[in-house]
């Protein structure tokens, strides 16, 4: 019975399973998180070699013509050695770290979600998944509400497949477009896309593209060129928070 009751945990049937359990659900990008890993033993006994915790994310991806939605790993640790795990016996570890200052916000399409993994030789690896929501820092908040005040409606975020040129250490960017609905750039502008490239405690990276509106045939050719983009980067820092507004409103009159 041991050795039919090992073949099956090997499938994962009556296996040691795993469940994840966070302090919060809710966290802003640099808050530390805390939790607990409850494991149970399954039928038989089982050797751990590892737990895993991930933090992903989706973003699209695209080959050629194709777009489809992939997923991004923001965030990895180890919080566990190897040990073993008893038929029926329970145990509950804790664990923190600190989400990363430029993990995305789960707004729009973009989801991001908290894996847990057990690493088990010769056997279907158990795993646990938690939804988590994260807020922008405080900065990267400031330009988004900056950006508002000016007359902007947020009509998209998404994380897409980063350019070759883009200064990330992920696979994607977030990108928030915005279109201008009132204040001094309705009428200019078909959209503002904001895109936060590097982030830390107390500085963002923001990268602007700026998208004029079309006048005339000419500009009309512009617009098939995409000569009516402009393509600007800034970086804010918490001593720019009192004029933000102003400072926006300044770059973005620059390129109109």
């Amino acid at each position: 019975m041991s050795i039919f009751n090992k073949a099956l945990a090997s499938f994962g049937i009556g296996a040691a399973t795993v469940d994840t359990v966070l302090a919060h659900d809710t966290y802003t990008a640099g808050d530390l998180v805390q939790g607990n890993v409850h494991i149970k033993g399954g039928n038989v006994e089982q050797r751990i070699d590892a737990i895993y915790l991930s933090l992903n994310i989706n973003f699209t991806n695209k080959t050629g013509d194709k777009e489809y939605e992939d997923t991004a790993t923001v965030f990895q640790k180890k919080i566990t050695e190897p040990f073993t795990i008893q038929a029926g016996e329970e145990k509950s570890l804790p664990f923190s770290f600190n989400l990363p200052f430029d993990a995305p916000a789960t707004v729009g399409r973009t989801r991001a979600w908290l894996n847990t993994g057990l690493d088990i030789k010769n056997a279907v690896d158990p795993n646990d998944k938690d939804a988590v929501a994260i807020r922008p820092t405080r900065i990267a908040n400031a330009v988004i509400q900056a950006v508002k005040n000016l007359g902007f409606r947020l009509r998209e975020v998404e994380c897409e497949k980063a350019g070759i040129r883009m200064n990330t250490r992920h696979s994607f960017v977030q990108e928030y477009e915005f279109v201008p609905t009132s204040g001094p750039f309705r009428g200019y502008l078909d959209e503002l896309e904001v895109v936060f490239i590097n982030q830390t405690s107390h500085k963002v990276e923001v990268l602007f593209q700026v998208d004029r509106k079309v006048r005339g045939f000419t500009s009309f050719l512009s617009e098939a060129f995409e000569m009516d983009e402009a393509f600007v980067s800034r970086t804010f820092t918490e001593q720019d928070l009192p004029t933000l507004e102003q400072d926006l409103r300044c770059l973005i009159q620059e390129y109109l």
